[in-house]
């Protein structure tokens, strides 16, 4: 078994299982294995043995809506094996379902043994992390009952409840022990000469709080033609650029994906609604930030995840200060979680809103669905929870009282709430990093645009002439603090930061091009940075480094200090595009684009920062989400930005 994990996902649902289809439940390694639903682990074991051995792999797990393999009892070039394992699995929406054809090779009537190990230890996604917390888990208990078909895993703590059912066609002939949790599915298989026999599993988990009737799919087959439906809905419309088949290829792919990382979320009505996850493995719920980025993206080829995400966020916005302080009245959330350790408390992420820029995202997107598609419907609907957000933004955000949007570390939850949020990414340049409140600059640009646009729609929708009066006031007092408090001038360039102080965090940093997203450098200062981020340090050849090499703080693997995301360079390539710079939106274009045909078309979340002219590909960021929601449409920005050039 390698170390190797490959993703299945489907809405709420993923699995991730091994180079044999396999799932081992063993902890540590990049990313989790098992079948997760709503954050909880619903199976931690799925291996199966042929006469009691681990079979041979002939054709490892390949990527793609069902993960197909091809397995043999271990032979040789004189005794080849006996038969055949062909398995096929897939995962819907709460469920998991295999094929396993055995196929004989021998011209005789043969019997095997096929034996499938199972289990289900229910833990929460937070248990699994790198940091390898553990969690008092009082009055917790396990237990299983044997079904005519297969088995049926309990996990019961309070109040909450848990269920993993699974059913096999043929019954297995015996569940037997194994000394742990586990249990083991055995079926004697008769086989004909060169014939095939088919064994069909099908899992369904029920997270707490489920209370649909759930259907698990016959078989992949049918989970496959459903994701096909979907992904079709997603693409169709579309017009790919035909002079640039790659990056046409890469605004595909990045369209399926989206399809399948629809979570299931609730408006402010109770309306059922579906918006894109953040990311699998880690993050396949509802993040503010990640979801009003992605949506913004795709917004002028899918608007309806627009839509439903601004509702979504609107039903979970902040009303009043919560038992934590970053939650504040008008606060955009900016992570949901559904598992057991977010339900009593033992993490504080259930609703939390450690992020100072997911509220004027809310704005910027409310105010661009309007202009690009005329709904002013969602935008009356949505007033009260603007005002709240702008009103959040005045006071408990900082603009009024520190000038700018401002942010603590949060004991407990996040350190950094911009997007770069792991510890050490606002740093100065010699990598050390402030202490008390933190001004992040892109933060400022969102907060400038976000005034403008919320102005037009109280201008234009809600005929509120003064209050859009009010914004415009504000936003242009913005820009002219911030380019008197942040522009660097012995190195042309903003800061990252302001530290509590005022004083400038100096590394150079690939916020920069946040800021000619939203608008807020003048032209000259716009363009001097648009130039300066494709200078070599900068710039490694597969896009924008988020920290410029050659500063002590500067680390090609660092999540958030060297690497290159594909969402950010979006955001860069937008801005290149308003400040006129379109070679430069073209080059980082074209870098991004060949990034994803090295790999499959798809643009994982983040990609390390060793330079192309001494690596010809890409070097894959170690710890990142496979699949990304802003990495799968940061295709479609490009498209708004270069066209098909």
């Amino acid at each position: 078994m390698t170390d190797r994990h490959h993703l299945l996902v489907h809405g709420a649902t993923f699995a991730a299982v091994g180079d044999r289809g396999d799932i081992s439940g063993v902890r540590g390694g990049g990313s989790p294995d098992g079948l997760f639903v709503r954050d909880a682990r619903h199976l931690s074991r799925w291996q199966l043995t042929v006469d009691g051995a681990v079979p041979d792999v002939l054709s490892p797990v390949t990527g793609g809506d069902a993960a197909r393999c091809v397995l043999a009892p271990r032979g040789g070039r004189q005794e080849p094996p006996g038969h055949t394992l062909f398995r096929e699995q897939a995962v819907g929406d709460s469920s998991f379902v295999e094929s396993v054809r055995v196929t004989s090779n021998r011209p005789v009537s043969t019997t095997v043994r096929l034996a499938l190990t199972v289990d289900a230890d229910f833990t929460d996604q937070f248990e699994l992390r790198s940091d390898h917390r553990t969690y008092v888990k009082p009055g917790a208990v396990r237990s299983r009952q044997i079904l005519d078909d297969g088995i049926e895993f309990t996990y019961r703590r309070a109040e909450w409840r848990s269920y993993t059912t699974i059913m096999a066609d043929p019954a297995p002939d015996a569940v037997e022990e194994t000394g742990t949790g586990a249990r083991r599915l055995v079926w004697a298989l008769d086989l004909a000469p060169h014939g095939t026999t088919e064994l069909l599993l099908r899992v369904i988990a029920r997270p707490h709080g489920e209370k649909r009737a759930l259907r698990v799919p016959r078989d992949p087959a049918t989970v496959h033609r459903q994701l096909r439906e979907r992904e079709d809905e997603f693409v169709q419309g579309v017009a790919f650029p035909a002079g640039w088949p790659e990056l046409a290829e890469a605004c595909a792919q990045g369209l399926a994906d989206l399809a399948a990382l629809q979570v299931p979320a609730t408006g402010p009505d109770g309306e059922e609604l579906r918006v894109p996850a953040a990311g699998a493995p880690w993050f396949l719920t509802l993040l503010g930030r990640d979801a009003l980025l992605t949506s913004l993206f795709a917004l002028p080829y899918r608007p309806r995840p627009a839509a439903a995400t601004l509702l979504a966020l609107a039903a979970t916005q902040a009303t009043g200060t919560g038992p934590s302080p970053v939650a504040q009245p008008g606060k955009i959330v900016h992570e949901v979680r559904h598992g057991e350790l977010a339900h009593f408390g033992q993490v504080p992420f259930r609703r939390y809103y450690g992020s100072v820029d997911a509220t004027p995202l809310f704005l910027i997107l409310l105010g661009t669905y309007v202009e690009q598609t005329g709904d002013a419907e969602l935008a009356r609907r949505l007033e009260p929870h603007a005002r709240a957000a702008v009103g959040w933004m005045l006071d408990h955000g900082g603009l009024t009282s520190r000038g700018y949007l401002v942010y603590r570390a949060d004991e407990g939850g996040l350190a950094n709430q911009n997007w770069k949020d792991s510890p050490g990414a606002i740093c100065c340049a010699d990598g050390t990093r402030p202490t008390g409140a933190v001004m992040a600059a892109g933060a400022q640009g969102y907060a400038y645009d976000a005034l403008r646009r919320t102005a037009q729609v109280a201008r234009t929708v809600w005929a509120d002439e003064t209050y859009a009066a009010l914004l415009e006031q504000a936003a242009a007092d913005l820009r002219d603090r911030f380019q008197r408090d942040f522009w660097m001038r012995e190195r042309s360039f903003p800061a990252l930061a302001l530290d509590g102080q005022g004083r400038q965090i100096d590394a150079l940093a690939s916020d920069a091009g946040h800021l000619l997203w939203s608008g807020l450098l003048d032209k000259e200062y716009g363009e001097v940075v648009g130039r300066r981020l494709l200078e070599p340090d900068f710039f490694s050849g597969w896009g924008v480094r988020t920290v410029a090499s050659g500063q002590s703080a500067y680390h090609p693997l660092s999540y958030h200090r060297g690497s290159v995301w594909p969402h950010d360079n979006a955001l860069i390539t937008l801005g290149l595009a308003r400040y006129g710079l379109h070679d430069e939106a073209r080059t980082v274009a074209h870098a991004l684009v060949d990034a994803a045909t090295v790999t499959g078309h798809r643009l994982p979340e983040a990609l390390a920062g060793y330079g192309r002219d001494t690596h010809g590909e890409p070097v894959p960021f170690p710890h990142g989400c496979g699949r990304e929601a802003r990495s799968a449409a940061a295709p479609l920005a490009l498209l708004t930005a270069v066209g098909g050039a």
